[in-house]
């Protein structure tokens, strides 16, 4: 059984940019967002 991959909106990522450039680390991003650590070490 496959996963279906998730897709973001342009507003989600920004919404997740401003959360990282105010201080928030990636991993209490990912945690509360429910989203890999992965996807957030983009933010770099």
């Amino acid at each position: 059984m496959t996963r279906q991959r998730r897709t973001f909106t342009t507003e989600f990522k920004l919404q997740l940019v401003k959360l990282y450039e105010n201080g928030k680390s990636r991993a209490d991003i990912a945690r509360e967002y429910d989203i890999t650590p992965l996807c957030v070490r983009l933010l770099d």
